[in-house]
């Protein structure tokens, strides 16, 4: 007899159980809205770690940690009398149906569009609309708020930075302030990097940092113009430099000498070979660079 599987409404009813200021779990009951923040970007972070790492078996266990984040806070909407779990599926389905004209003609499940393959829609055709409602309902929520609407609105300020930035640009290049092609923004990268090392020279070192956070941008920008996510860019230069320092580590274990004490010279000449053994990255198609 095959065991019964849970199903969505066993998760409520645990989560309701959870929160429940008698019987419920101390910890669950003394969480609110700030507190899970935290946790839910850490559990967005994992399923991404997942994926990268071709982890399908982890995948569904990370998967539900970032659905638990949202039924949390569900909950505590619920609890205030402010929305429940079905006012997020109903808002996020209504919303896509929205968004995609091109596959439901009248905003219904009922209409969806038969014998039209995908490829017979334009993908830019696509994008183009989806920017132009998503611009539209950026407006609309402006006009309930007392700024003014700008294309910046509703990029997430709790974003990591190089996210943000490539965001934010992004928004900036559909209304034109953009350089024309990646040579631009190299030369924008190059001038940033000048006023560094200008910075150095005069000795002040705070005004260099403001510097680098230019340069960052514009490297981000670099990334953007690449089609490239700088997030991922990094995180994949961040595992190329552990798997090839742990490497270095490994050689001077094998040869007796302390990491400490093994100088610069060692340590280059170990990293050497490490960059040697490492696979290098396959392009995709005939576009882009592989990373250094």
């Amino acid at each position: 007899m095959s065991e019964s599987r849970h199903d969505l409404d066993d998760l409520l009813a645990l989560m309701a159980v959870l929160r429940d200021p008698e019987q419920g779990c101390p910890w669950d009951v003394n969480q609110d809205w700030d507190s899970i923040v935290p946790h839910t970007l850490e559990e967005a972070y994992e399923v991404a770690d997942a994926i990268e790492r071709r982890a399908w078996s982890e995948l569904p266990g990370e998967l539900g940690d970032l659905l638990f984040q949202v039924i949390y806070y569900s909950q505590f909407a619920a609890e205030e009398g402010r929305f429940d779990f079905h006012d997020v599926v109903h808002t996020l389905t209504a919303k896509m149906l929205y968004r995609h004209p091109q596959v439901f003609p009248d905003g219904t499940l009922a209409s969806r569009r038969q014998g039209v393959s995908a490829a017979e829609v334009k993908a830019q055709q696509v994008h183009s609309r989806w920017e132009s409602l998503k611009a539209e309902e950026r407006a609309e929520r402006a006009g309930r708020e007392p700024d003014a609407p700008s294309v910046l609105d509703d990029v997430p300020r709790t974003l990591p930075a190089l996210s943000r930035a490539a965001k934010l640009s992004k928004r900036a290049a559909r209304v034109g302030f953009d350089w024309p092609d990646a040579c631009g923004v190299l030369a924008k990268i190059r001038e940033e990097l000048d006023e560094v090392e200008q910075a150095l020279a005069e000795g002040k070192r705070v005004h260099a940092a403001e510097e680098v956070g230019d340069l960052l941008f514009a490297v981000t920008n670099l990334a953007r113009t690449l089609k490239a996510d700088p997030e991922q860019c990094l995180r994949a230069t961040n595992a190329k430099f552990e798997r090839r320092f742990r490497y270095v580590e490994a050689a001077l274990v094998t040869e007796g000498v302390p990491l400490s004490e093994a100088g610069l010279a060692t340590l280059e000449r170990h990293w050497q070979a490490a960059k040697h053994l490492d696979t290098p990255v396959q392009e995709p198609s005939q576009e882009g660079e592989s990373r250094p």
